[in-house]
């Protein structure tokens, strides 16, 4: 297929440099190296490439989901406890809550402003990926999300180690913190264990129990792409026809719950579903986590080399502003709802 193979050339190159620096992972070097591939040689732009171009970044972006599912065991879910449940959809809700309000008042809206807010929320790259996948981003949303939750993963990594000894935060404590408010599962491990062994311990479990919540919310995310899809082609229909009763007719369409569900998403649950369940080996866990990440790597240089910096530039700083607010609000939020609790 045209195109995949320069993906597959970028992703090869991108996946060592993520082992050499895990702090910022292959996915981020992907679309990196993706644009800066782009910019220097403006062939690789050219549209004879695009099939392989978008068969990365849909197919092989929907397959990482599903692997990165086998990462998931509900028995270490269970074990968090009930405890955690309040500061994990706390910081939930004022990830998502936050980025409606200030995305908002930025001007900065659409694709950026669901992919910043629900990359804060989840689980940065990870959550990224599935919502790009559920509702379709463009790509200048991607490469802003990305950008952003990388830019306060390293923060993150680099002050909360500190902060978490100067507030006198338990190992327990500081886990669930590091579990909630930081993205990326490399920086929560980062963080977790540069505090102490039981820190680290507590927050990939957190973080682990954090992904599960990209279920409902890709769901929602496709329902509400559904349905807009569905008013645009109501207000369509009833302009061609200039019939009130087409257009009232139309509105009492069924929503079409077939497509509600995207067959990744189900990919997901029975992958998450075979690993609790024992049919997914241990020894298996670390070349399905390898293959994941490489897959969302290739997509990510998929989307990298079809990017064009002028749907950069015309952004500006205001969507690392939204992520830089996002990002203090679910780490003092995280914070304070521990303390109520």
């Amino acid at each position: 297929m045209r195109g995949l193979w320069i993906v597959l050339l970028v992703t090869a190159v991108a996946v060592p440099l993520g082992r050499l620096v895990p702090l910022v992972g292959g996915p981020v070097f992907g679309i990196l190296l993706g644009v800066i591939a782009g910019s220097v040689i403006p062939a690789l732009r050219s549209e004879v490439w695009r099939p392989g171009y978008d068969f990365a970044s849909k197919t092989l972006l929907q397959l990482s989901i599903v692997v990165l599912g086998t990462g998931l065991s509900l028995q270490q879910v269970a074990r968090v406890g009930v405890s955690s449940l309040p500061v994990m959809l706390g910081t939930l809700a004022l990830a998502l809550g936050g980025a409606w309000l200030f995305g908002r008042i930025l001007g900065v809206r659409g694709d950026t402003q669901i992919l910043i807010g629900v990359g804060t929320a989840i689980c940065g790259g990870s959550a990224i990926a599935a919502a790009t996948a559920a509702i379709g981003a463009k790509r200048s949303s991607v490469a802003y999300a990305l950008a952003t939750i990388f830019t306060f993963n390293i923060v993150a990594v680099l002050t909360f180690p500190p902060l978490g000894h100067l507030l006198g935060l338990s190992s327990e404590a500081f886990g669930l913190w590091a579990g909630t408010a930081v993205n990326d599962t490399s920086s929560v491990v980062a963080a977790g264990y540069a505090y102490s062994q039981a820190a680290g311990d507590q927050a990939i479990v957190v973080k682990l129990t954090r992904s599960l919540t990209l279920i409902p919310i890709v769901l929602t995310l496709v329902a509400l792409k559904i349905r807009r899809e569905n008013r645009v082609a109501r207000a369509l229909d009833a302009a061609a026809e200039g019939s009130y009763a087409g257009a009232t007719a139309s509105i009492r369409k069924p929503l079409p719950w077939r497509k509600l569900v995207p067959l990744f998403l189900i990919g997901f649950i029975a992958a998450a579903g075979l690993r609790s369940a024992g049919a997914v080996p241990e020894s298996w866990l670390p070349t399905l986590t390898v293959v994941g990440s490489t897959l969302i790597t290739a997509a990510l240089a998929a989307i990298g080399l079809s990017l064009r910096p002028s749907e950069l530039r015309d952004a500006g700083p205001r969507p690392l502003l939204l992520g830089a607010i996002l990002w203090i609000l679910v780490a003092v939020g995280s914070l304070g709802i521990q303390s109520f609790s």
